[in-house]
């Protein structure tokens, strides 16, 4: 049995689905009983945990021989991270509990950077569940090609994507939420248990890829804007962020290149997922 937390999310949702199409027996995590009935309908088992309920998420881990483990992203965290950090220590709680015999864990590259930036969360879940007693592998994704799915209006409707990835051709990881999945499924078969995996798309992604990846999916020309480094905190409050800069010092990490894998990819396996199918399905969706 594998226990996969985020069921309802896209890389908790292909990985289920992935060890379901292999046949293998799943216990989806939900926090909602009634988010559960499809994954019902898949043949998974429905465990309902959150969180901030480590008893629940413990019985949810329970006798399993893997549990995919992810924290809900917080983009605008309060100084400190005391959110991540309480989330963690439930993780952790629930994990002691339940013993399983393998963690997955959804990591993040710059995961290891010491510099402050907003990734450096993921590097506080690492630290923490690295102290557990049994296998616990770290998976390290990419950039998210999926994020983009915030640019399909302003594409579809005025032609343009507003990149605070800068320069525009500058070459970033990226990768599909769907292939982290399809890694998720594969780790917890593994029986060899890497400590660290690193994942990318075989080819890295600039904004103006991004741009011509929309000009073919919404058949009109699409241009790529950089938003100036000086805007940017007042866009974030703008939108109601009370705590921006964590979120800026990792873009600019991205765009200095100081979060990037070691070996800038050699060593990071590689998604199927192309930047054309990948943006086609976030219009389609959209």
């Amino acid at each position: 049995m594998f226990a996969i937390m985020g069921a309802t999310g896209k890389v908790g949702g292909a990985a289920a689905r992935a060890l379901r199409a292999a046949g293998q027996p799943v216990r989806a995590i939900v926090r909602d009983a009634a988010k559960g009935a499809p994954w019902a309908g898949l043949g998974c088992e429905i465990a309902v945990a959150d969180l901030d309920a480590p008893d629940a998420l413990a019985r949810a881990f329970a006798g399993t021989e893997g549990v995919f483990a992810m924290l809900p992203s917080v983009f605008d965290p309060s100084p400190g991270f005391p959110e991540a950090r309480a989330m963690i220590a439930t993780l952790h709680a629930a994990l002691v509990s339940s013993r399983p015999a393998h963690v997955v864990a959804l990591s993040t590259i710059g995961a290891d950077t010491t510099r402050p930036n907003l990734l450096n969360q993921l590097g506080l879940l690492e630290e923490r569940l690295g102290t557990l007693p049994f296998p616990v592998t770290f998976l390290r994704p990419a950039w998210f090609i999926d994020n983009a799915a915030a640019d399909v209006a302003s594409a579809r409707d005025e032609g343009v994507i507003r990149s605070y990835l800068q320069p525009l051709d500058r070459p970033v990881p990226m990768i599909a939420a769907q292939d982290v999945g399809h890694c998720v499924a594969d780790l917890l078969r593994e029986e060899t248990h890497a400590h660290v995996v690193e994942l990318e798309a075989a080819e890295r992604v600039t904004p103006l890829a991004l741009a011509s990846a929309f000009s073919q999916a919404l058949s009109r020309p699409v241009q790529a804007e950089a938003v100036p480094r000086a805007r940017w905190e007042a866009i974030f409050r703008e939108q109601g962020m009370r705590n921006p800069v964590p979120r800026m010092q990792m873009i600019d990490g991205f765009n200095a290149g100081w979060i990037d894998y070691p070996d800038r990819g050699a060593g990071a396996r590689k998604g199927k997922t192309g930047l054309d199918a990948a943006i086609a399905a976030l219009v389609a969706a959209a």
